[in-house]
């Protein structure tokens, strides 16, 4: 797969050459299921296919999300930040986001 941003998403980005965190939050509850990082090559699939695909900071590779696991995450939006460093996606969460088995990746709470 080919994918590019179009001209205009790029000029949203602050820094097209750098990794952009995103938050991934449940389309209907706002809950937040997790962090993970994006490259533009990233971020083109996933607005081409509507399927969530991020960048593996650990694996140093694309990573779309529950091709293995089934855990898949259907976009209804997406979102640029005011500064072009960040972005949101609104998701339909099929099963687990976190890979613990939990909804979300945030069930750890500091009190």
């Amino acid at each position: 797969m080919n994918e590019q941003l179009s001209p205009e998403i790029l000029a949203l980005l602050k820094d097209p050459n750098t990794l952009i965190p995103a938050v991934v939050q449940d389309k209907d509850s706002n809950e937040v299921l997790m962090l993970a990082y994006m490259n533009t090559q990233s971020l083109a699939i996933s607005v081409a296919t509507g399927k969530a695909t991020y960048w593996s900071r650990s694996r140093n590779e694309l990573w779309e999300k529950g091709l293995t696991s089934g855990n898949s995450q259907i976009i209804h939006s997406i979102s640029i930040d005011c500064d072009g460093d960040s972005i949101l996606l609104k998701v339909e969460q099929q099963g687990a986001a976190c890979h613990t088995g939990n909804k979300s990746c945030f069930y750890r709470t500091i009190s």
